[in-house]
């Protein structure tokens, strides 16, 4: 079957009539071990992490075997109801989807800004948003924690919502996308009476939807598993996230495999939104390549 797939091949870097050069059946052979090799590296910890969920304590420390002696779905269950995850479930939802609406709106807000209305000024703005990548996250963390509680943000979501409002990179990556949108469109909307903001929601937004596919997939996949900001702002508020749950299970009397359940309840998420939208997710992210 494989065999021929390879015979109808029309494209790519090895074709049917190339496989007669033994030099590159070997290379061809080799590529697909090291790719399988790759997969199972890849996929290894996770499966491993699924597995173990389904031991007891005692089976876990005495059994080394990857397969548990059955797969008791109570199991997960239980620590599920125990570690009330429903509710921390809940509460990354929110920054989720917060933080997505925001990454979108208020940075293509900026890159429109940059790319197509060009205000007086605008380069030295530009330049500080280049400068700003430049500069790790982690340095500016604390002013930003201490503004954060001087303007009483805090036990928020709002300022987490914000910090993914304001990202340089997919300020860069909006820009590009902008800049390749035919300026013949734009013109036409401006005759016909749309205003700056109109021309942003009617023209550029709906134009750039493989863009913020990207974007937004960054920021969903950056906001579920963003740790230090939302400890420090939701911590002790009730509104924690799965991650910082994870956390505190330092100061409980957990035992290892419920913390082994709870980072597989961790990775569902993005694992599931990965397999449903692995098509747009690829396609979206090539499309934006290539615009940019």
């Amino acid at each position: 079957m494989a065999w021929k797939k390879m015979k109808s091949k029309k494209d790519g870097a090895i074709r049917d009539y190339d496989m007669k050069s033994p030099r590159v059946r070997v290379l061809y052979i080799c590529v697909v071990i090291l790719c399988i090799a790759i997969v199972v590296t890849c996929i290894f910890p996770a499966v491993w992490v699924l597995l173990a969920g389904f031991k007891d304590i005692k089976e876990f420390n005495r059994n080394a075997t990857i397969f548990p002696s059955s797969l008791d779905l109570s199991k997960l269950k239980k620590t599920w109801e125990l570690l009330k995850f429903a509710k921390y479930y809940r509460n990354s939802a929110i920054l989720v989807a917060g933080a997505t609406v925001c990454a979108v709106i208020f940075n293509g807000l900026l890159a429109y800004g940059f790319a197509v209305l060009k205000p007086k000024g605008y380069k030295i703005a530009y330049g500080l948003v280049m400068w700003s990548l430049m500069i790790p996250a982690t340095t500016s963390m604390v002013s930003l924690f201490r503004n954060i509680n001087l303007l009483g943000l805090n036990q928020s979501f709002l300022p987490l919502w914000l910090m993914y409002g304001a990202n340089a990179f997919w300020v860069v990556l909006f820009k590009e996308f902008f800049e390749g949108i035919p300026r013949d469109l734009v013109e036409a909307a401006k005759l016909d009476g749309c205003g700056p903001l109109q021309i942003f929601i009617r023209i550029m937004l709906p134009l750039s939807r493989s863009i913020i596919m990207v974007v937004a997939i960054f920021a969903v996949t950056a906001a579920w598993s963003e740790f230090l900001l939302p400890y420090l702002v939701l911590n002790g508020s009730g509104k924690e996230t799965v991650m910082v749950k994870l956390f505190t299970f330092k100061d409980t009397p957990t035992d290892a495999v419920s913390v082994l359940r709870a980072v597989l309840f961790s990775i569902i998420p993005p694992t599931i939104l990965f397999v449903i939208f692995q098509k747009q997710i690829t396609d979206s992210a090539a499309a934006g390549a290539v615009k940019g």
